[in-house]
């Protein structure tokens, strides 16, 4: 087995009552942790990313007062915070890594986040021999775009599951939706 599943921030702050929130975020949580409960076994290794920023500086710019929603934003996913949890809807208990993303710099891809030992997904897709990577979470025009784009950089194949995400704006989400697919990957439903 060499397929991977990648789950981008699924956090309260990225769903409906946090900072950031998305619509249908709480949605998504509840279809991938459905989704794990009948498919975990598929994947070789299942990997979550969360923003983990520091809560004593403007993480590189990221945080701002006056944020533009393009490259500066409000605090959100602050470590240690309810904000930078999971979402409650979210069962983990199939998740066999988990990243953090930022502390102290802006970031989007699940590829600059690090588990807590250090390695980073590049290093566990290279030990596990990975080829097959499946995408889903939040947000579609943001972190899962940038996901998808940095695995499809580093020579994997990639599908992006359209029914497990969620993005900020339609037309936002579309694009991204258009450039992830026009760089090589699949859009699929999980179901199919």
């Amino acid at each position: 087995m060499t397929r991977a599943l990648f789950i981008v921030d699924l956090q309260n702050d990225f769903t409906e009552r946090g900072a950031l929130g998305v619509a249908g975020g709480d949605e998504v949580a509840l279809r991938v942790s459905q989704f794990l409960s009948q498919h975990a076994e598929d994947y070789a290794m299942i990997v979550a990313s969360r923003d983990w920023h520091d809560p004593d500086n403007d993480n590189g710019g990221h945080f701002s007062a006056t944020p533009d929603f393009v490259d500066t934003w409000p605090p959100h996913c602050v470590a240690g915070t309810y904000g930078a949890e999971y979402d409650e809807l979210f069962d983990t208990s199939a998740v066999t890594h988990h990243l953090k993303k930022g502390q102290g710099l802006p970031a989007y891809s699940l590829f600059e986040g690090h588990a807590d030992d250090g390695a980073t997904a590049a290093q566990l897709l290279d030990a596990h021999g990975i080829i097959d990577i499946d995408v889903a979470g939040i947000a579609t025009d943001y972190c899962v775009r940038a996901s998808a784009l940095d695995a499809l950089a580093a020579g994997r194949r990639v599908r992006v599951l359209t029914d497990l995400i969620a993005g900020v704006h339609p037309d936002s989400s579309a694009r991204a939706l258009d450039e992830i697919q026009r760089a090589g990957a699949e859009l699929v439903l999980s179901q199919r």
